[in-house]
């Protein structure tokens, strides 16, 4: 068996590579960045608290050691609610609860220290990324009236309390606001995405259809034109050599001979142009070219030659995966195979590097590449854990 093709070869091909890897570790750079300086910032904001207790200051509005575990204890929740694993495990609103707790104790037991709320902003930001909007307005307001019950024990004035509160307020809600932008945002694209993928796979079949059909037209006026001319040829000449002397005879001959030649040569011709396998590597590489997300590779075998009615079915199914790792698998790549195994069948195998699922629920998409390779006779089988993973089999006959 042959070995497969990646299909973006040349040094037309190496730039855009080369920048895809650097586009992935300048993500991974800047993801680390980013989680270091919120680290940074919380340390920050609880140091004034911790620099007041090593100078002997009275700081907190009781023992110090009380004030400092619901500070780790804030810090420890907000981490956990960061890991999609504990999300899964623990449960967001329980991890939520934790968050409001340690955030309640931060800001209430050292109400003096200005610089704590903010750690409610953090707080209420990561809810409307990663919790539901009720969950995420009911901390909003939680925080803001923790504001407040600080602001009142510092001993502020009902003016200062209130204008305090209305602050963090303001800026959870800019927050909140933001994150709820960029989530919409990301589903603009999403569905852009997917609608992407969906005009390039009709763009591909159309264009295999338009071509199958010209093959098709050639074919039947080879076989109609040329065909049924040579074949009167044939026995036009089979006539005269019955009919001419011996010597017009031998060159009617040679001539019968060339013409069935040419006949046969015509047949074979007409043969070759109605069984041509589909175009099934460019169309796929076509379909797949420079999605942002996720990265593509596809890979197929020399040795696979579909017909139409196959290759329309490959095409269709990796249209479906990619959809699939588009709106549910939050991958970063996805990897696609089509080869030939020793019985004969075209094989598809798919994988990607993202979130998987303990329990697989079919949609539409995926039902749809089951119905469409058993209707073929084949078969297919979906493995959700480490990743998403297709492995189908089709019959080539």
């Amino acid at each position: 068996m042959n070995a497969g093709h990646d299909f973006r070869h040349g040094w037309a091909e190496e730039r855009p590579r080369n920048l895809r890897g650097m586009t992935e570790s300048t993500e991974s750079r800047m993801e680390l960045i980013g989680l270091a300086s919120l680290a940074l910032v919380c340390l920050l904001v609880g140091s004034p608290v911790l620099l007041g207790e090593i100078r002997g200051e009275d700081v907190t509005t009781g023992p110090f050691w009380v004030w400092l575990l619901a500070y780790l204890g804030w810090l420890g929740s907000f981490l956990l609610v960061l890991s999609e694993k504990m999300q899964k495990a623990v449960g967001v609103p329980a991890l939520f609860v934790l968050v409001t707790i340690g955030g309640a104790g931060t800001v209430l037991l050292a109400p003096a220290a200005g610089w704590t709320p903010i750690l409610l902003v953090f707080s209420t930001a990561i809810a409307a990324h990663v919790a539901s909007r009720r969950t995420t307005m009911t901390l909003l307001v939680v925080n803001t009236g923790i504001v407040a019950l600080a602001g009142a024990f510092a001993g502020g004035s009902p003016g200062s309390v209130v204008v305090g509160a209305l602050i963090y307020g303001l800026l959870q809600s800019t927050a909140v606001w933001a994150v709820f932008s960029q989530l919409r945002t990301e589903k603009i694209s999403e569905r852009l995405a997917v609608a992407n993928t969906e005009l390039r796979t009709a763009t591909a079949l159309l264009a295999e259809s338009s071509r199958s059909a010209e093959r098709l037209r050639i074919a039947r006026e080879l076989h109609d034109l040329l065909g049924h001319q040579l074949t009167a040829l044939v026995l036009e000449l089979e006539v005269a050599s019955r009919t001419e002397g011996q010597r017009a005879s031998d060159h009617v001959s040679r001539a019968r001979g060339l013409a069935k030649d040419l006949l046969g040569d015509v047949r074979v011709a007409v043969g070759e142009l109605r069984a041509k396998p589909a175009r099934l590597r460019e169309a796929l590489v076509e379909m797949t070219a420079d999605l942002p997300h996720p990265r593509v590779k596809v890979t197929v075998e020399d040795t696979v030659e579909p017909d139409e009615t196959r290759a329309a079915t490959l095409i269709r199914c990796v249209q479906e995966l990619v959809t699939n790792a588009i709106k549910h698998s939050e991958a970063e790549n996805l990897w696609i195979h089509i080869g030939q195994n020793e019985d004969g069948e075209i094989t598809l195998s798919a994988h990607d590097d993202g979130k998987g699922a303990e329990l697989l629920r079919l949609g539409n998409g995926l039902t749809g590449v089951r119905e469409r390779v058993e209707q073929l006779g084949g078969a297919v089988n979906f493995r959700p854990h480490a990743g998403f993973r297709v492995e189908a089999k089709v019959p080539t006959a």
